[in-house]
């Protein structure tokens, strides 16, 4: 008589080493960022000054349809080509900001879009390789929450702007209502990535540099939106828990100074 395989047990979960290993990539994530601002020599502040009044009005407007364009582009691409190294994504829009900063700001604004999509395709790509289907609404909308998380180019930590301030089970939401929340938050960081680029004499340079930032960044914030979620599946805690679980650990850190 053949006895049945042995049903696996899963491993039990260490808790708190997975959240504090997710706050350390949120607090080298956003230490990234203001080392690009060091080498542009510029502050966060001052960097939307530098975009010229019709291009500031319209950037939720742009924001709002790179977002669905690439939402649409991201997903068709998903079924052409595999998803690819967080290395290879951030050289990609490397090329792409290089292209858009020697244009200038008609060519970064042209680039914005582009970007955007590889970008979410990389998430896409993050919440297939934490067990999710891109294609789920429930995954849709995390990728999008992705996108509300402080920018690179932030001044703070983004513990009060970021994606832990859009509750992660919001009843009833929808692709459209958590876009039309994070597109102008977005708008407000990818405005100063626009204005980082027409930074005079290093052109091609800069844009490379902030296009490898923000897309080191916001794969990293693609690991810890998925990793709180998977974490919460495992353990079978709440997910909002887990959130103000993670967010005191982040602000640990920052009080003592640690990655």
């Amino acid at each position: 008589m053949t006895l049945p395989a042995p049903v696996p047990v899963p491993a039990p979960v260490d808790r708190d080493a997975v959240l504090d290993g997710l706050a350390i990539r949120y607090r080298a994530a956003n230490g990234l960022g203001m080392q690009v601002l060091g080498l542009l020599g510029g502050q966060a502040e001052s960097l939307l000054d530098r975009l010229p009044a019709p291009v500031k009005g319209q950037m939720d407007t742009l924001t709002q349809r790179a977002l669905e364009a690439a939402f649409a582009a991201a997903a068709r691409s998903r079924r052409a080509l595999p998803d690819q190294k967080d290395w290879l994504n951030a050289a990609v829009t490397m090329g792409t900001g290089a292209a858009g900063g020697f244009a200038g700001l008609p060519g970064a604004v042209a680039e914005l879009p582009v970007t955007t999509t590889v970008i979410l395709r990389a998430v896409q790509g993050i919440a297939a390789e934490h067990g999710f289907d891109p294609a789920d609404e429930a995954t849709r909308l995390d990728c999008l929450r992705v996108f509300a998380a402080a920018g690179p180019l932030s001044e703070d930590d983004g513990l009060e702007t970021s994606f832990l301030t859009l509750r992660l089970g919001v009843t009833g939401a929808t692709v459209q209502g958590v876009l039309v929340k994070v597109a102008p938050r977005l708008a407000t960081v990818l405005g100063q990535k626009l204005a980082a680029q027409t930074v005079p004499v290093l052109g091609a340079v800069t844009g490379a540099a902030i296009n490898y930032a923000f897309t080191s960044y916001y794969q990293d914030m693609a690991r810890i939106t998925l990793g709180l979620r998977l974490l919460s599946e495992a353990t079978g805690e709440d997910r909002a828990a887990l959130t103000e679980a993670f967010r005191a650990r982040v602000a640990a850190r920052r009080r003592l100074g640690r990655g």
